[in-house]
């Protein structure tokens, strides 16, 4: 489980940053501002780890850009396996 948390902490940071768009937007009500989610978040995490008797990875790396669109060629592949069923099965309806 450690293993797992320092192969993925990475990806954390991007989940808390804005772009110039989202922070004005967020200064006029019109979208979340997830740079305040994340001291609670913070905190709720380093409850969770202490409880499962897990540290906190070292943040030596991160991923930036997918907000911005900037993504890898993995990117593809996933989104083709997760529209397979309405492509399958056009109008499916759950």
């Amino acid at each position: 489980m450690q293993r797992a948390l320092k192969d993925l902490w990475g990806y954390t940071p991007e989940l808390f940053t804005m772009s110039e768009l989202e922070t004005r937007l967020a200064a006029n009500a019109v979208a979340v501002d997830r740079a305040a989610l994340q001291a609670p978040w913070n905190a709720l995490i380093d409850a969770t780890l202490e409880e499962a008797t897990l540290g906190r990875p070292a943040q030596e790396w991160s991923v930036v850009g997918g907000r911005e669109g900037v993504h890898t060629e993995h990117l593809g592949h996933m989104l083709s396996e997760l529209q397979f069923l309405q492509r399958a099965y056009p109008g499916l309806e759950w």
